[in-house]
């Protein structure tokens, strides 16, 4: 990369910060301009990258899922707020699970904005240098060069792959059908083989039910046509749900119906529009149990 492209990164990062102000992005403190190149100073977030999380130590360190659920939904938030509160939006345009800092806590900070870009009022405006990292890229953005909000959220559900695998977006080294983790994935969906798919660390401890959830929609942001994919506080939502659920799996017969409308977090509006979708879901077959419990 010559100095003219790093100075036109560096500008546009700077622009794009100056405007963010979330807690699950890393945040912007300032810039060294006494320097061949101009250098950005961002916070220090102490336990490295979510790629190092989940792939370091020879993939060896368990994560507890009620951790990668976690992670997941702070993300989706992250990129939630660059969508649709953010004035102009802001397409990231580089989700990947090494651009996800943790902090001191695990919790998420988006980062790395040299891909990004301000969303354009005029859709002509839309054309932009294909780039990226392999196996995150939006298929339909590699074929229209048109970076848009759901090419974030089809990068998006690559990382949700790799909270629920423990698997790497792209391996060169395995087998010619095996490299493409997206691919590996969806196929394993179609033959109704999810469990061999699911990292063997976590599956002992999670509900089977909850992991079918998040794959689910996992498989809904890697849709190869972009209208079909969730917006990203469509995501947002259904992980903070499935939160919860996971938060409180039960509760005791004696609960009366508006406490555990409070444990859930849901009104009963949000309950019948689970089950009015006629999707059968865990939520939706947890809520039931909870409410003809409470009755």
């Amino acid at each position: 990369m010559t100095s003219e492209q790093q100075k036109k990164e560096f500008g546009k990062e700077m622009l794009i910060l100056s405007q963010i102000n979330h807690k699950n992005i890393v945040k912007l403190l300032g810039c060294c301009l006494e320097v061949e190149v101009p250098m950005l100073v961002y916070e220090f977030i102490p336990n490295g990258t979510l790629f190092q999380f989940i792939h370091g130590d020879n993939g060896s360190r368990s994560i507890p899922f009620s951790t990668r659920l976690r992670i997941a939904l702070e993300s989706a938030l992250a990129l939630a707020y660059l969508h649709s509160w953010a004035s102009p939006p802001i397409l990231h345009g580089d989700v990947k699970s090494s651009n996800i800092l943790l902090d001191e806590n695990y919790g998420a900070k988006i980062s790395d904005f040299g891909a990004s870009i301000l969303a354009p009022t005029d859709k002509s405006q839309f054309m932009t240098l294909v780039q990226g990292t392999c196996g995150y890229l939006d298929p339909e953005y590699m074929q229209t060069c048109q970076l848009t909000d759901k090419s974030d959220v089809y990068s998006f559900g690559v990382v949700l792959l790799e909270l629920l695998t423990g698997k790497m977006a792209f391996n060169l080294e395995g087998p010619e059908n095996e490299r493409s983790l997206s691919l590996r994935f969806l196929n394993a969906m179609k033959e109704d083989k999810l469990i061999d798919v699911i990292d063997n660390r976590i599956k002992p401890d999670t509900d089977t039910g909850l992991l079918e959830e998040v794959a689910e929609l996992a498989a809904q942001c890697l849709e190869m046509v972009g209208e079909r994919r969730p917006t990203m506080s469509d995501v947002a939502e259904r992980l903070d749900r499935l939160s919860k659920v996971m938060q409180h799996p039960w509760v005791p017969a004696q609960h009366d119906h508006e406490e555990m409308e409070s444990l859930l977090g849901e009104s009963s509006v949000v309950s019948l529009e689970i089950i009015s979708t006629g999707n059968v879901s865990m939520e939706k077959r947890i809520v039931q149990g909870l409410l003809e419990s409470g009755r």
